[in-house]
């Protein structure tokens, strides 16, 4: 079996870049000591979020580098997920009628039996319950 993966939340690498005052020391310690025992990575929608944060692509890609993150693609199995998840949502009175970014990440987390790293915990733990999540 290989090395457990861990998928790091944008909010957790935004802290980081935005040298944020309250939240960068955990989430630097958070980087820091997941990385010891875990493969920490992020996917499309991660990167996507992060990317207002730069100019170029290639600055994400190296930051990504940097900090020891891989990016990793999200299965089909996973949108499928986050789509049902979404429709939960909606049937819940949820207002936003395109498929939400927690959701692609909480699926995601769900089909590799990841848990994520994260400050952002209400639509992870209301849709994705099973999915441990590393918070604050």
């Amino acid at each position: 079996m290989g090395t457990p993966m861990i998928l790091v939340d944008s909010c957790v690498i935004i802290d980081i870049v935005e040298n944020d005052p309250v939240w960068r020391p955990w989430s630097e310690r958070q980087l820091i000591t997941h990385s010891l025992t875990n493969e920490l990575f992020v996917n499309a929608v991660v990167y996507a979020e992060l990317s207002p944060h730069f100019t170029v692509a290639g600055e994400v890609d190296r930051l990504l580098t940097v900090s020891g993150l891989r990016f990793v693609g999200i299965p089909r199995e996973a949108a499928f997920l986050a789509g049902k998840a979404h429709a939960h949502y909606r049937k819940r009175g949820g207002m936003r009628t395109s498929v939400l970014p927690d959701f692609f990440i909480g699926a995601h987390a769900t089909v590799l039996g990841c848990p994520i790293l994260t400050r952002d915990t209400r639509r992870y733990s209301t849709y994705f319950p099973k999915v441990p999540l590393i918070a604050p």
